[in-house]
């Protein structure tokens, strides 16, 4: 089993930063393709990016590209989402993932271990 907790949320003004930190322990064995997802009230559950083991295959989905930067330290399991020029309509429950067999994948169901999410809200 993985277990991820993700930490950095809270509320901040259109236009502020914040950066989330998901820590990753457990059985990691290495290889895994880290991912945040959001949800929003009565929307369902979209990617946002995701981060290969190695660092080399990101991506990021249109509404964020340019704003935000996901990165991963493997040394201390973790994995970053750096959030600038936040808007509104980012304001969701930030949850983040694993996909342990190491797929580069936007699919929520192909990630097996979540976190229990962290609260986003951006102020207009």
């Amino acid at each position: 089993q993985v277990q991820l907790v993700e930490s950095g949320g809270g509320l901040v003004q259109t236009g502020g930063s914040l950066r989330l930190s998901c820590a990753a322990s457990g059985r990691t064995s290495g290889g895994e393709t880290m991912g945040w997802f959001r949800q929003a009230p009565g929307k369902e559950r979209e990617i946002v990016s995701f981060i290969s083991w190695s660092g080399v295959t990101r991506y990021y989905r249109d509404s964020v590209k340019g704003r935000f930067t996901i990165s991963r330290d493997n040394a201390k399991n973790t994995v970053y989402l750096q959030m600038n020029s936040l808007k509104p309509e980012d304001t969701a429950v930030y949850y983040c993932a694993a996909d342990s067999s190491g797929r580069v994948t936007t699919r929520a169901l192909n990630y097996d271990y979540w976190g229990q999410g962290t609260q986003v809200t951006v102020s207009s």
